[in-house]
C-alpha cells in the first residue's frame, strides 16, 4: 500500500450499529468495523436507544478500523458521517440527556401525528418540509413530548438527532446538516431554514435547535481525549455529512436524474436524485437534501426482509433443522421451495403490512393479509407469496415516485434481498425494468466518503463515486411473469382501497389486547 495514499473513513451511524469503513483510492475498502447495539423497547410502540452508548460505539468503530488498517495519523485525509434520520433526544444546558434517543421506529406519536394531518394543516407542512406526516417524524414525536412530558418539555435545551449529540460530544458544537434537517418536519426546503409557522406550532424558537449547515460542511479542533481514543489527529477535517438514506444512493452509483436505488433489508426503500425539491400533491414520497442541487425523492416501506424473517422464526422449525443438517443457510431453503411455484403463486395474493406501513399509504394501522388461500396452497405458496408481496409494495412505492420526478431510467438494487438472484429477478419482472445489481460496500458509508472528497474539493461532482463501482449482474425482466405481476398488482391496489377502513377497526382490536 502506497504510504502517501489518501485515506477516508466513511462512519454510518445505523439503526442497529455503527460502522467505519476506512476506503483508499477510488472507493476501495481498505479496513472496516461494525458495533453493534440494542433498541429499548420500554412499552408498547415505543422504541429508544442509549445515545451514550451509541456514541461510544461511533469511538471505539473509528479507532479499529484505523487499527485493523495499521493507518498513520498523517494519512487519515477525513471523515464523513453519515446517519440514520428521524432520532430525537432532549438535552439540558450541558448538553446531558434528558431522554433516550427516540428512534424512527417509535410510533407513540400516533394520535399526534393523526391530529397533525386532520387539525393542523398537515399536507400543508409536508408539502414546505418535504417530510410526511408519521410516527417516525420527529416533528409529532415532539408535540408528543409537549403533550405528555410537558416538564420535561419545558426543562429541555435543544432538541437534536443522535448525528448532532455525536459531533456535540466531539466539537461542543451544535451543527445540523441540511439533509438531516429535512427529515424532522421542522425544516423548510424553499429556505433552508427553520419554519417558524412550525415552531411556533410546537410552541419552541430556533434557539432550541442546532445551527444549520450544508452537507459538505468541515469542522476541525476535535476535544483531544476523543481523538486520542480514536488514533486520530484532533484537527483532521471531519465533514458533517448528510443521512443514510440520502448517501445510500451515491455509495450505489445512483446519482443522476432518473436513477433510482431500491434497498431491500429488514426494511425496504425506493430513491431517486432530482436536481431541483419536489414534493407529491398526495403527499406519499418524501423529498430530503443531499446538497443544495441534490434533492433525493423517494419513499420507505416497513416491510422488507424481515417478512422472511417472520416465515423463518414462525413456521420454519422443519426448515431450519433440514438447513443445520445441510450446512446452508433456512433463509436459502425457503427460496428454493418458492422456486417450485410460478409467478402470481398460483392465486395466492398477500398485502405485506405486517408492521403497518409508510410510503406510499402513510398508514400505521394496515396490516398483512393473505387473499386467494385454497386447499392446493402450500407453504411454498406462502412463501413466494410473500416475496412477491415485498415487491409489490416496493414497486407501489416506485411508481409514485414516477409521479413526482418522472420515468426511472435506470434501476440499481442493494441490501440483504439483493443476495438472492431469485427474489432480483422477481423484482424485475414486477416492475418490467431491468435491474443492475452494483458491487457494495457498505453503500451509506462510501456514500459519506464520498460527499467528504467533494467538500474537500478531491473529486468535481458526487457523480464521480458512480465510476468506482462494478455492476456485478443485471436482470431483464420475464415478460410473462410481467403481464401476471402487472393484472396481481392491480389487485393489490384494489385490494388495499377496500380493506383501509377494516384495517382500522382490526388495529383496534390489537390495542386493546395489548
Amino acid at each position: 500500500m502506497n504510504s502517501s495514499q489518501d485515506i477516508v473513513i466513511g462512519v454510518d451511524i445505523g439503526t442497529t450499529s455503527t460502522k467505519a469503513v476506512a476506503f483508499g483510492e477510488q472507493g476501495h475498502v481498505l479496513s472496516s468495523h461494525a458495533i453493534d447495539y440494542p433498541i429499548v423497547q420500554p412499552h408498547p410502540g415505543w422504541a429508544e436507544q442509549d445515545p451514550d452508548v451509541i456514541f461510544s460505539a461511533v469511538v471505539k468503530s473509528v479507532n479499529a478500523v484505523i487499527t485493523k488498517a495499521n493507518i498513520g495519523h498523517g494519512r487519515i485525509k477525513a471523515l464523513g458521517f453519515s446517519a440514520a434520520m428521524h432520532s430525537l433526544i432532549a438535552l439540558d444546558e450541558s448538553g446531558r440527556p434528558l431522554t433516550r434517543c427516540i428512534i424512527w421506529a417509535d410510533n407513540r406519536s400516533g394520535k399526534q401525528s393523526e391530529r397533525l394531518l386532520k387539525e393542523m394543516n398537515g399536507l400543508d407542512i409536508y408539502k414546505r418540509t418535504g417530510t410526511p406526516i408519521h410516527p417516525m417524524s420527529p416533528l409529532p414525536k415532539l408535540l408528543w413530548l409537549k403533550e405528555e412530558m410537558p416538564e420535561l418539555f419545558r426543562k429541555a435545551y435543544k432538541f437534536v438527532s443522535i448525528k448532532e449529540y455525536v459531533l456535540y460530544r466531539l466539537y461542543s458544537q451544535y451543527v445540523v446538516d441540511y439533509s438531516i434537517a429535512s427529515a424532522t418536519g421542522l425544516f423548510r426546503l424553499d429556505t433552508l431554514d427553520w419554519d417558524v409557522d412550525v415552531l411556533h406550532l410546537l410552541g419552541i424558537t430556533r434557539e432550541h435547535l442546532s445551527e444549520l449547515v450544508p452537507t459538505t460542511h468541515i469542522v476541525r479542533g476535535m476535544k483531544r481525549e476523543w481523538a486520542e481514543q480514536m488514533a486520530l489527529h484532533p484537527d483532521v477535517p471531519v465533514i458533517v455529512g448528510a443521512s443514510d438514506g440520502v448517501l445510500a444512493n451515491v455509495g450505489v452509483g445512483a446519482v443522476l436524474p432518473g436513477e433510482a436505488a431500491i434497498t431491500i433489508g429488514t426494511s425496504g426503500a425506493v430513491r431517486t436524485i432530482s436536481p431541483v425539491q419536489k414534493t407529491d400533491e398526495k403527499g406519499r414520497t418524501f423529498c430530503y437534501a443531499l446538497t443544495e442541487h441534490h434533492w433525493v425523492v423517494g419513499g420507505p416501506t416497513n416491510n422488507g426482509g424481515i417478512l422472511l424473517r417472520w416465515l423463518r422464526d414462525e413456521f420454519g422449525g422443519q426448515e431450519r433443522e433440514v438447513a443445520k443438517k445441510l450446512g446452508i443457510d433456512p433463509y436459502d431453503l425457503l427460496t428454493q421451495y418458492a422456486q417450485n411455484v410460478p409467478a402470481g403463486s398460483e392465486g395466492l395474493l398477500f398485502l405485506p403490512f405486517l408492521s403497518g406501513e409508510r410510503a406510499p399509504y402513510w398508514n400505521a394501522n394496515a396490516r398483512g393479509t393473505f387473499f386467494g388461500i385454497s386447499l392446493h396452497h402450500k407453504r411454498e405458496h406462502f412463501i413466494r407469496a410473500v416475496m412477491e408481496g415485498v415487491c409489490m409494495s416496493v414497486f407501489s412505492v416506485a411508481l409514485a415516485i414516477r409521479d413526482v420526478t418522472g420515468p426511472l431510467s435506470e434501476i440499481r438494487v442493494s441490501g440483504g434481498f439483493a443476495k438472492s438472484p431469485f427474489w432480483r429477478q422477481m423484482l424485475a419482472d414486477m416492475m418490467g425494468k431491468e435491474l443492475l445489481v452494483p458491487e457494495t460496500h457498505e453503500a451509506s458509508a462510501l456514500g459519506a466518503a464520498a460527499l467528504a472528497l467533494y467538500a474537500l474539493g478531491d473529486i468535481p461532482s458526487l457523480d464521480t463515486a458512480k465510476t468506482w463501482i462494478q455492476i456485478t449482474s443485471r436482470h431483464v425482466p420475464n415478460k410473462e411473469n410481467t403481464l401476471i405481476y402487472s393484472e396481481l398488482f392491480d389487485m393489490y391496489m384494489r385490494l388495499y382501497d377496500r380493506l383501509k377502513d377494516e384495517f382500522d377497526v382490526i388495529a383496534s382490536f390489537q390495542r386493546k389486547d395489548s
